[in-house]
């Protein structure tokens, strides 16, 4: 039974792997960053590692801010939102570029961690939109995971139609509402 379910679950990884692989350009400038904690956990020195052919150095913003990939409007680091459709918790293979920046930046820097905030648009009842910010940031989590992220570096929250990015009511400014922000 356990090697079954076990069999299920890698089938099922391998598979959400394989359907994300068409990578797309950059465009979006993602959400303003969120300072969690102090900077030390930035890390310092060269030590690296890599998922995939690509690997990232750890940081030493503290001594040199302009290093800072995550205001380098270049660096995929700094597109720190994913969106979803409509009622739907399934990340996008439009977004695979963005995880998989933010997964290397992870690995390569255990001691740092990431809130991975749920959003929603306003269509909905409050709880509704609460359950399903919180099943996108899980989504985003689990995706993270399987690109080799430690689940203590990550935590998954809800904030459903609390924190709209745009206040419109037309189709384009609900669907900048229904995000995950990467909040380091």
């Amino acid at each position: 039974m356990k090697r079954s379910l076990t069999a299920a679950v890698a089938l099922s990884l391998a598979a959400l792997l394989a359907a994300c692989s068409t990578p797309t350009p950059l465009e979006d400038k993602g959400a303003p960053i969120e300072s969690r904690g102090d900077s030390a956990g930035a890390g310092s020195g060269a030590a690296s590692a890599g998922i995939g052919d690509r690997s990232v150095r750890q940081l030493d913003v503290a001594n040199d801010p302009s290093k800072d990939p995550f205001n380098d409007p270049n660096n995929p680091l700094s597109r720190r939102s994913i969106f979803f459709d409509f009622d739907s918790f399934v990340v996008k293979d439009d977004f695979r570029p963005v995880l998989e920046a933010h997964a290397r930046f992870l690995v390569a820097n255990p001691t740092r961690k990431v809130v991975l905030q749920g959003n929603t648009d306003d269509r909905g009842s409050r709880e509704y939109n609460l359950a399903l910010g919180q099943k996108r940031a899980v989504a985003v989590r689990r995706a993270m995971v399987a690109l080799g992220v430690a689940e203590n570096q990550m935590e998954a929250v809800s904030f459903g139609e609390e924190r709209p990015r745009n206040s419109g009511a037309d189709e384009s400014a609900l669907a900048e509402n229904r995000r995950v922000d990467l909040a380091y």
